[in-house]
């Protein structure tokens, strides 16, 4: 096999080389199946065990409770920001929404195309480098849900906690953290990620819905967008993203048997983010992080250089070291490092000595 580079590419991302190894073997055939997951029916019953599986998983892992259902559907994000207004605010309502960076400033712009949105918070005036307190949020009592974006992964902020909205019906896109630590799920109405960042490859989107939110869904929407139609079919009702659910099923195997579990997860997530941040506080401003600390990232840590210069030399050295896909978003530059649940920590730390090493040998 060739050589594994360290990848902090932010999605599709880093999988955990357990995972890839398991599915190199089974690639061509699965066990008993006699042929590979790539050629099996969605309706086979060994798909429809791998779909069980996955969905057990989940359950386990975040404590999901009964009165939820768990949806494995495709179109990423994308679609789930229209599919969220069609569903959620059948009755015409509005929808609060909390922009604390480009994908939240997506999705709302999307909602609006169906209806009416109102911004309960906007932290464009610090380009999204701050995250706001509940005191903060001009909150619709009435609105028919208040949607977040749990770690923006361009800006590289964080919500530790999930934000106050009352009685209306919280609604995240949690796709650049999903898994990376364990959910209090009763405080969400609707969760969804896409599952390139830390869950799987791209392909499959998972939501987490509370049951009596389906009701919303109005049966004259399209099949395909009705949350309800999937929940009757137990996301059988078209052809599943057989291979990505798949991978979804290891990828949670994984994080069960050989991590122990997301509070180990998230210990492991706080440490390795804390390395690289650590490197930047000791840098003597040389690296200056884009998010405030207290809204650090632990999936995605963004941070500059002092130029446009070093920052391309910087991307171009760390590659020759096997340290690829650290370059940062348009919108904001510098260096993006995502170091999501599979990255390990030797790859943490390799960067950490490689930043070190090019700081001293570019200062002054």
């Amino acid at each position: 096999m060739t050589q594994r580079a360290y990848n902090f590419s932010a999605g599709p991302a880093v999988l955990p080389e357990p995972v890839l190894a398991e599915v190199g073997r089974d690639l061509l055939a699965l066990p008993n199946a006699k042929a590979s997951i790539l050629e099996i029916s969605h309706r086979s019953p060994t798909f429809k065990e791998i779909l069980a599986a996955a969905q057990a998983n989940l359950r386990q892992l975040l404590s999901i409770p009964d009165n939820y259902e768990v949806l494995f559907l495709q179109g990423g994000s994308r679609l789930q920001f229209s599919m969220i207004p069609m569903n959620l605010r059948a009755d015409g309502r509005s929808a609060d929404y909390i922009l604390t960076g480009s994908w939240s400033k997506i999705s709302q712009k999307e909602a609006q195309t169906g209806g009416d949105t109102h911004v309960a918070w906007d932290g464009s005036d610090t380009n999204y480098s701050a995250l706001p307190s509940n005191t903060d949020l001009r909150l619709d009592t009435d609105a028919a849900y208040a949607h977040f974006t749990s770690n923006e992964t361009i800006h590289g902020v964080q919500f530790a906690t999930e934000p106050d909205v009352g009685g209306v019906p919280l609604v995240c896109d949690a796709s650049s953290d999903f898994l990376h630590k364990p959910l209090p799920i009763e405080r969400y109405g609707l969760l969804y990620a896409c599952a390139q960042k830390n869950a799987g490859p791209a392909g499959v989107t998972i939501v987490i819905i509370r049951k009596d939110l389906l009701e919303r869904s109005r049966d004259d929407l399209p099949s395909y967008l009705n949350y309800r139609v999937h929940a009757e079919a137990g996301s059988l009702m078209n052809t599943a993203p057989t291979f990505a659910i798949y991978v979804v099923r290891l990828v949670t195997d994984w994080l069960i048997n050989e991590i122990g579990g997301l509070e180990k997860m998230h210990s492991q997530n706080r440490s390795k983010a804390k390395m690289v941040y650590d490197v930047i506080e000791a840098s003597d401003n040389f690296y200056v992080g884009h998010a405030q600390p207290e809204c650090r990232s632990l999936m995605n840590v963004v941070f500059r250089l002092p130029n446009e210069e070093l920052t391309e030399k910087f991307v171009s050295e760390a590659a020759e070291q096997d340290l690829v896909s650290l370059g940062g978003h348009r919108s904001v530059g510098g260096i993006r490092a995502s170091i999501y649940n599979a990255m390990p920590v030797a790859g943490v730390a390799k960067l950490c000595d490689f930043m070190t090493q090019f700081r001293d040998a570019n200062c002054g």
